[in-house]
């Protein structure tokens, strides 16, 4: 098959205005001019991602992401996409723990974000909780790319507040793009070492999708609301976390430890300490290739769980297949659902809506 935790008003916001790419690490003026990036006491990444021509079979020593770490597609216009005015609703289990489903990478997308939620039946038409005791969790990145992050940050937390209600829950997990938004903000153009040379969070924002009208639009709940997500959990065997990578053990033997520690990380807000978590949570691919079983294992060995889900790396690049940034090329698989590899150790959500691909919610466990 092809296929994170606070509480959280949605919103379209305006269209999106794309930025331009500076590969120089030169900031435009309308970023000073939309307000202070840099940090006050009042505001709250080991193989290379694809280029362009195909994949590189492991990062030059020292990689940073200062470089786009996946291809923005200039699609103009969001796709549209015809949506159930009644969805079917979610059955409920009679022992009282509703279903448990995932949500791939957003990137802006809301629009698409309703409807893959409606076509589950987990919201309604207009977009409020409708799932009873169903569990939901988002697997990080709901910022950058697309045309309105803010929005889907205000919806996630939205749901959070109506699933508790109803006796059911909506979480989400911390992904490298709230970090690289948080750093955008907090640290603006301080620079920091990237290992090969100065990099700026403001820059490398910018260059992986950063809108304008995101950061104006940023505000401290936003920003105090992904400063306290947790980077994994396991829910019904399944360990939950946003990259396909081991950096996670860098941080800690257990999930506890893990999101302790990348909280207080951020708690002391230096940049050099947030950079290199960015840069870690960043990484990709260390599930795909020759020894990728063996990394998952040594992911649920650690933390617990059969299988690790997980979103960050687009299902087309991690079959190998790499669109063009205009849209144009047609070979690759059209992604319809999650998919498992890694001897079936592993489930990839993000299904590439930023590439023309789709936006994945799945029930889990896939069987059910």
């Amino acid at each position: 098959m092809v296929e994170g935790s606070m509480t959280q008003g949605a919103g379209q916001g305006p269209e999106v205005e794309r930025t331009a790419t500076v590969r120089d690490f030169r900031v435009p003026a309308y970023v000073h001019e939309a307000a202070p990036y840099a940090a006050t006491g009042t505001h709250a990444g080991e193989a290379a991602p694809p280029s362009e021509e195909g994949f590189e079979e492991a990062y030059p020593e020292g990689y940073t992401p200062t470089q786009r770490d996946l291809p923005v597609i200039r699609r103009g216009d969001t796709v549209q996409v015809t949506v159930d005015p009644e969805p079917v609703p979610v059955a409920q289990s009679a022992t009282g723990q509703g279903p448990l489903f995932v949500v791939g990478d957003v990137h802006g997308y809301l629009d698409q974000l309703i409807a893959a939620l409606q076509e589950k039946g987990l919201v309604d038409a207009a977009g409020q909780w409708c799932a009873g005791t169903s569990r939901l969790w988002f697997l990080g990145d709901f910022t950058d790319r697309g045309p309105d992050g803010i929005g889907v940050i205000d919806l996630v937390m939205r749901l959070s507040a109506e699933a508790a209600a109803a006796g059911g829950y909506c979480k989400a997990l911390m992904g490298n793009h709230e970090l690289l938004l948080l750093g955008a903000k907090r640290f603006g153009d301080t620079p920091v070492n990237s290992g090969a040379g100065t990099a700026t969070f403001q820059a490398a924002w910018l260059l992986n999708g950063g809108q304008k009208t995101d950061m104006d639009r940023l505000q401290d709940h936003h920003l105090q609301w992904m400063a306290r997500l947790d980077a994994m959990e396991e829910v019904d065997d399944h360990l939950l976390v946003h990259s396909d990578a081991t950096t996670y053990l860098d941080y800690g033997r257990s999930i506890e430890e893990v999101n302790d520690t990348i909280r207080e990380t951020l708690t002391r807000n230096d940049a050099e300490e947030v950079w290199d978590l960015f840069r870690k949570l960043t990484k990709r691919f260390s599930f795909r290739d020759e020894g990728g079983a063996d990394a998952v294992r040594s992911l649920l060995d650690t933390y617990g769980g059969t299988r690790i889900v997980h979103g960050h790396s687009p299902i087309p690049y991690l079959l190998g297949e790499v669109g063009s940034e205009d849209g144009e090329d047609d070979t690759r698989t059209a992604v319809e659902g999650p998919h498992v590899y890694a001897d079936g150790l592993a489930i990839a959500m993000d299904g590439g809506v930023t590439m023309a691909g789709k936006l994945l919610v799945q029930q889990l466990p896939l069987d059910a």
